[in-house]
């Protein structure tokens, strides 16, 4: 037990290329669990409210993800707290698009946030790895 402490994982951390292809895998997750509760949350509340609440909750259960499967990492408190800046970018660029895809281009509320989250994708991925990853790994 004393050691416990002294180790930050139990499986060593993986090349950037597999950290890409299981950062994408998650993102699918991610996306089909924020897609399945914006619909669930759009049948009683406005779009953006659903969007917000769903979007949240999607990035705790990616935080959880990626810290286990991408990253290889313990969760810690710091780095959940700081997780959210892995998805400020995202949240701005999905938001944005959505309302322009709704309300400026006219194309459904159902469909919009999927063609919204495209371009955030590099992104995320970029700020995930210097927030999850000790600083000599993420450079």
């Amino acid at each position: 037990m004393p050691n416990a402490t002294l180790s930050t994982s139990t499986v060593p951390a993986r090349p950037i290329s597999g950290q890409i292809i299981t950062f994408a895998l998650v993102g699918v997750v991610n996306t089909a669990t924020y897609y399945g509760l914006y619909l669930l949350f759009l049948r009683y509340l406005p779009y953006l409210a659903a969007h917000v609440i769903a979007f949240t909750l999607s990035m705790i259960g990616s935080f959880f993800l990626n810290a286990k499967f991408t990253y290889r990492i313990r969760p810690t408190w710091r780095k959940f707290l700081l997780f959210p800046l892995t998805n400020a970018t995202n949240f701005v660029i999905t938001t944005v698009g959505v309302y322009v895809i709704v309300d400026m281009l006219h194309v459904g509320s159902k469909f919009a946030p999927l063609m919204a989250s495209a371009a955030a994708i590099p992104v995320t991925f970029v700020v995930s790895r210097w927030v999850m990853l000790p600083k000599a790994e993420a450079a």
